[in-house]
């Protein structure tokens, strides 16, 4: 069983960037798709940027594409993710998830994380 540790969240003004961390133990993420997904109050599950660990091919939502970059280091076992040009939009708690690749990196964004554990909150005001 995955276990994440998230990191990096806090209090940013619109236009500034934060990078998330997320560091995994229990499996290597060579053969998961692992990816970033936000929870906002009122709002649906949004997965942000997902990356394969076979390929490492990403997928990214229309809402962050050009601003969100995520990566792998698999001698760490972490993914990141650097957001820039920060939005009100953009603040929830953002939430480290993972799955065995047995669908597309972009299939395994769209849909909600089926496990996560205690995420890290972006907030995005002036």
């Amino acid at each position: 069983q995955l276990k994440f540790a998230e990191s990096g969240g806090g209090l940013v003004q619109p236009g500034g960037s934060l990078k998330l961390s997320c560091t995994a133990s229990g499996n290597t993420l060579d053969w998961y798709n692992t990816g970033w997904f936000r929870k906002a109050p009122g709002k649906e599950w949004e997965g942000v940027a997902c990356i394969s660990g076979k390929d490492g091919s990403t997928y990214y939502p229309d809402s962050v594409k050009a601003r969100f970059t995520i990566s792998r280091d698999s001698g760490q076992n972490t993914v990141y993710l650097q957001m820039n040009s920060l939005k009100p939009e953009d603040a929830a708690v953002y939430y480290c998830a993972a799955d065995l690749e047995i669908t597309t990196t972009q299939a395994f964004c769209l849909m909600p994380p089926r496990y996560i554990d205690q995420g890290t909150q972006v907030t995005v005001s002036s």
